[in-house]
C-alpha cells in the first residue's frame, strides 16, 4: 500500500515549488564540476601509465644489454647510460605533471566561471520575472 505524499514533496518532485529549478541547475553545475575532477584525475592517471610503461621497456633494455655486454667496463657505461636517461626522463615527466596540473586548474577555473555566471544570470531573471 503506498503512503499519502506530502503535497510540499509532491512539490519539489514534480517540479513546481518555487526555486526548484535552480535547485536542479545548482545539482547539474555540481555534476559537471565532478566530471570535471574525474576527466582530470583520469588524464593524470593515463599520463603517469604512459611514463611506467616507458620506463619499464628501458629496465627491460637494461637487462638486456647488461647480459649482452662483454666486460665490466662495458656494465659500467651501460648502467651510466640507462641512470643518465632515467634522471631525464623522471625531469621530463615532473614537468609534464607540472604543466597537466596548470592546464587541469586553468580548465577548472573556467567551468567554475561558467557556472557562477549561469546561477547569476538565472538569478537575476528570476528576480525580473
Amino acid at each position: 500500500m503506498m503512503n499519502a505524499m506530502d503535497p510540499f514533496a509532491m512539490k519539489i518532485l514534480t517540479g513546481a515549488a518555487p526555486g526548484t529549478a535552480n535547485l536542479q541547475k545548482f545539482w547539474m553545475s555540481v555534476a559537471r564540476l565532478q566530471a570535471n575532477a574525474m576527466r582530470a584525475a583520469l588524464r593524470y592517471n593515463v599520463e603517469a601509465l604512459d611514463f611506467a610503461k616507458r620506463r619499464v621497456e628501458q629496465d627491460i633494455k637494461l637487462f638486456d644489454d647488461l647480459s649482452s655486454s662483454d666486460g665490466m667496463k662495458d656494465a659500467f657505461d651501460v648502467c651510466a647510460g640507462f641512470m643518465e636517461g632515467a634522471v631525464a626522463q623522471y625531469s621530463r615527466e615532473t614537468s609534464r605533471f607540472a604543466s597537466l596540473g596548470s592546464k587541469i586548474a586553468s580548465e577548472t577555473a573556467d567551468e567554475v566561471r561558467r557556472e557562477a555566471k549561469a546561477v547569476v544570470d538565472d538569478m537575476a531573471a528570476g528576480t525580473l520575472a
